[in-house]
């Protein structure tokens, strides 16, 4: 709790702003994810909260494939003592899958994907059986969801209402731009970690507070340690498996960033791995070249004990794993490039060497089995890399891929392929 802030350190100064919250808001609501500053934020909120009797609401979006560990945390949150109404959010929403270009998107708690559910859903959520939002329409954005509830509890109580959110500006530049530059936002009385919100241009009665925008992480830890809160026992797993304090992160297993680590799940919770595994298309491959090239992150890590070829067909098969049709059709076309390579230059598979130069594969002059697997490795479709063209017939057998996937990939789809996009565009013509 060293850090200064206005001659204050950082825990007095949040608990300082809670005060002005309570003392400003008669309808206050804490958007809770489960993670460590989130539940930090909530826990001195509820120590302010009931030194002036007062009570607030909380908000939980509950992304189904969470970690058994952050329910469990989410439950003992549950039990704190100021808390009116705890909103438990289990809706069908659409949900970022970086993992696969197939299948951009996933949607939690999706009825019919009933059987696959990573966890049974809470009996005291609000779900699509008991949902009170009128507006809310299967499939829709994360953050959209976030906006119109917003609006609608403003509406609920007809004031104004503060909205309490756990983010620190040290972890994401973007972060630090909502708050800091009060020349591009309206603030609650000039203080700068507010925000009035926004729904379509419109400003409506509605401020976000930032109580620890100022926190790093050693404050996060430091506000447990000496004020013995509560905390999310997986973040003890992830630093037992290595990862420091600063990289510990707790979002939806799929998202553009968190596919970096998708393999901590496996290593973390590997009963709950096993349901997650077969949740949502591609997960695997995502966990299994977490560490290469396949989702274009870094060099590929090749097994050391592979040649080429072999980790050609590991690639393969671990493919077959989540989609046979997707391993067929890469299947297909290395064959027609291998029968293409025998014909123009006498090649025969069993003469095709596990690498060849560099700048030769790079310029796709050469073949190699070190060539095909990176091919693979791109997680492209039309596999490019190969000197494969965009065909007709390529385009079909996408389209019959796509139709398996409808509920997911339709007209209202989110994605920035734009191959896909064409493709969705004509199959909802």
């Amino acid at each position: 709790m060293a850090k200064k802030y206005l001659d204050k350190n950082v825990l007095d100064a949040a608990l300082e702003r809670l005060e002005i919250m309570f003392k400003n808001f008669d309808n206050i609501y804490f958007s809770v994810s489960g993670g460590k500053d989130s539940s930090v934020m909530v826990q001195l909120a509820n120590r302010v909260a009931e030194k002036l009797d007062k009570k607030f609401d909380v908000l939980f979006i509950d992304l189904e494939a969470q970690y058994r560990h952050t329910v469990e945390h989410i439950e003992e949150l549950k039990k704190l003592s100021q808390i009116r109404d705890f909103y438990h959010i289990t809706l069908p929403i659409a949900l970022r899958n970086a993992v696969s270009v197939l299948q951009p998107k996933w949607i939690c708690w999706e009825e019919e994907s009933k059987h696959l559910w990573v966890r049974d859903m809470p009996k005291d959520s609000i779900n699509i059986e008991n949902c009170p939002f009128e507006w809310f329409r299967k499939g829709e954005e994360f953050e959209e969801f976030i906006i119109q509830f917003a609006s609608w509890y403003q509406k609920k109580y007809k004031d104004k209402v503060a909205c309490g959110i756990g983010i620190r500006t040290d972890e994401s530049l973007n972060r630090f731009r909502t708050i800091a530059f009060q020349d591009r936002k309206l603030t609650f009385e000039g203080h700068n970690w507010t925000t009035k919100l926004k729904v379509n241009e419109k400003h409506i009665d509605v401020y976000n507070f930032y109580p620890i925008y100022d926190w790093k992480t050693e404050d996060i830890w430091g506000a447990v340690s000496k004020l013995d809160l509560k905390y999310n026992y997986i973040y003890e797993l992830m630093y037992k498996n290595g990862v420091s304090i600063y990289e510990q992160r707790l979002c939806q297993p799929y998202g553009d960033d968190q596919r970096n680590g998708l393999n901590q799940f496996k290593a973390l919770e590997y009963d709950t791995w096993s349901k997650v595994l077969n949740r949502v298309n591609g997960v695997n491959f995502g966990n299994i070249y977490c560490k290469t090239t396949a989702l274009g992150n870094i060099k590929s890590s090749k097994p050391e004990f592979m040649t080429w070829q072999e980790y050609t067909v590991f690639l393969l098969d671990s493919i077959g794993i989540y989609n046979r049709d997707l391993m067929m059709h890469y299947y297909r076309k290395i064959k027609k490039f291998m029968i293409w390579y025998r014909k123009k230059f006498n090649v025969e598979i069993e003469d095709i060497p596990d690498t060849a130069e560099c700048k030769l594969e790079n310029q796709k002059k050469a073949i190699s089995w070190r060539r095909i697997a990176r091919a693979i490795e791109k997680n492209d479709f039309y596999l490019r890399r190969l000197s494969f063209a965009q065909t007709k017939t390529d385009d079909e057998e996408l389209k019959k891929l796509i139709h398996k996937w409808d509920n997911l990939l339709n007209k209202n789809t989110r994605t920035d392929d734009k191959t896909l996009q064409r493709i969705i565009r004509e199959q909802s013509s």
